[in-house]
């Protein structure tokens, strides 16, 4: 140890900061720093020790990262990989464990041989890159090419440039948690016809990937096909939870596919792909009321089918079925006067219609037509918590996570709500979650007067149980119900989106605001004779204006 410093000279020095406490030398010879440390040598090496936790924490990094680090980081990472010095690569992300797991995985599991990894120019933080390798399976060999992202993130503890781990890194179509298998498939091919007989294929409808994958999962045991050698997302069990399926990323042997026929129209089918295609993240579905089944589902993005699976706020087209509650309790009538004032408050929160109009003396069927949101605010205080839910779920077939369509699906959901939310899920917003599948069956009950759940592979096939509601609106309610959206048809927001159709027709429009977006999701539902679609175009705007024009087209096919 050194020589202890005398009291005296510690008095002279200016006071030290050590471990996060301001030590303070007072006058005299009272108790100082030497004896608060218990020795001079101590407090040398603790200040010493401070010093460097401080030059260390200088040191530490932050802010945007530069170009530089951004390419360095990416560069260390894909070299480490493509040389297969796998535990290096790992250590160049910020979440090393999952990073070796998959990374292990993508040559032992996945049989990938030889691959290369390309950067491409960086845009930003992210970084792209080209994978290009062999996948090889007791003795048979394909090539595989595919195009993936990086991003990367500095690290808090130190600064340093990492890449931010996600599955999606090793294979864009991997979620967390999935995994990357090559093998004998566990559920064979299935050859997918439409209701004529024709087979349905991603080249004819773009749109159709991902209900292909549901039908073989489904449907690949019992339809008679055998099983061929594949490279395969295996999904894990988050993304179980939200159904997403196993995806065949390349075939290296083909099985025998067994055949499933599904209720598909293809007229209507390539009508939708069409019109989903006009604009950006756009879906539809199309129902027959009377049976039930689905001649149509179709999405502008590919990778998800948000027709069938989206959980999306509803907006205003919820007004379907708190309409056909309040006539039901007695609170409102299609054509007793009803307010719709500019704005109403309920449990804290001060709901406002579309720029505050006002309906003054105007009846409920007027308030619906225009979709005043007080004219249905303003009944919360009447109403319990759970009542919009058994709604929903008794009248309408919603919100039970029953249905069985032959597909994955989202069933709606409309949770017990208190207070501002509950009043907010009135109007198709609060947790109010629904997807064009749901919103177009609203519209097929509202029709046939009857709940019949959606299909797109008849039970017949399988046996299955399709799920039902516990009871029926009464005939003169369900006679208003009809009355309200046959107005809104004619002459309310919906009657630019449905001109030349009718009479025997009905709509609801909706938007539903979304944080973050600069426009609200425009909502539409509708039926005209035997057909019944809803759609949705997110960050589109008004759903008269978005997704009418989208639903009334293939309406118009009927």
């Amino acid at each position: 140890m050194g020589k202890r410093r005398r009291v005296a000279e510690r008095r002279r020095t200016k006071p030290a900061v050590v471990g996060g406490m301001l030590a303070v030398v007072l006058g005299g010879a009272g108790i100082g720093a030497y004896a608060l440390y218990g020795g001079g040598a101590a407090a040398d090496e603790q200040t010493a020790a401070a010093a460097a936790a401080a030059q260390k924490a200088k040191a530490v990094k932050t802010g945007p990262l530069s170009a530089a680090e951004v390419t360095t980081a990416a560069r260390a990472f894909l070299t480490a990989w493509q040389q297969g010095r796998l535990p290096q690569a790992a250590a160049a992300t910020d979440d090393a464990t999952a990073a070796t797991a998959l990374l292990t995985g993508f040559t032992k599991d996945a049989h990938i041989e030889k691959a290369t990894f390309t950067p491409g120019t960086r845009v930003g933080d992210k970084v792209p890159f080209s994978v290009k390798g062999t996948v090889t399976y007791r003795g048979i060999s394909k090539p595989l090419a595919y195009a993936s992202s990086l991003t990367v993130v500095r690290r808090a503890s130190d600064g340093k440039p990492l890449v931010g781990w996600h599955a999606s890194v090793v294979h864009p179509d991997l979620q967390d948690g999935d995994t990357l298998v090559t093998g004998e498939s566990g559920t064979p091919p299935v050859k997918a016809l439409d209701r004529d007989g024709g087979e349905i294929t991603t080249a004819k409808y773009p749109s159709l990937g991902t209900v292909l994958d549901g039908l073989r999962e489904k449907y690949g045991k019992i339809a008679g096909g055998k099983a061929g050698v594949e490279l395969r997302v295996v999904r894990g069990k988050e993304s179980k939870a939200k159904k997403a399926s196993d995806k065949t990323l390349l075939e290296l042997s083909e099985g025998t596919p067994g055949t499933v026929k599904t209720t598909l129209s293809p007229r209507m089918q390539a009508a939708a792909e069409e019109q989903v295609a006009k604009r950006a993240r756009a879906s539809v579905v199309v129902l027959r009321p009377s049976t039930g089944e689905v001649l149509a589902v179709a999405n502008s993005g590919h990778g998800f089918n948000t027709a069938f699976q989206g959980s999306l706020a509803p907006g205003s087209t919820m007004k379907v079925i708190t309409s056909s509650l309040l006539i039901e309790k007695g609170l409102a009538g299609a054509d007793k006067t009803h307010p719709c004032p500019k704005t109403f408050t309920f449990g804290g929160w001060k709901f406002h219609n579309d720029d505050d109009f006002e309906i003054k003396n105007g009846s409920f069927k007027a308030s619906f037509a225009r979709s005043c949101n007080t004219a249905f605010i303003s009944q919360a205080p009447k109403l319990g918590n759970s009542d919009l839910t058994r709604q929903a779920q008794q009248v309408f077939g919603l919100s039970m996570n029953n249905w069985a369509v032959g597909v994955p699906t989202f069933d709606g959901s409309v949770p017990v709500q208190s207070q501002a939310q509950m009043a907010a899920s009135l109007i198709g917003q609060g947790g109010v979650r629904m997807n064009p599948l749901n919103m177009a069956s609203v519209a097929a009950t509202v029709k046939s007067g009857v709940f019949r759940q959606p299909y797109l592979v008849s039970p017949d096939v399988d046996h299955r149980t399709l799920a039902t509601a516990s009871r029926t609106l009464s005939a003169g309610t369900l006679s208003q119900l009809r009355e309200l959206m046959n107005y809104t048809a004619a002459y309310g927001t919906a009657a630019e989106a449905m001109a030349g159709l009718g009479p025997d027709y009905g709509a609801k429009t909706g938007s539903a605001e979304v944080d973050g977006q600069d426009k609200p999701n425009g909502w539409f539902t509708a039926y005209h004779g035997d057909l019944a679609a809803a759609g949705v175009v997110q960050a589109g705007g008004h759903g008269g204006d978005t997704a009418g024009p989208i639903v009334a087209s293939l309406l118009r096919m009927g």
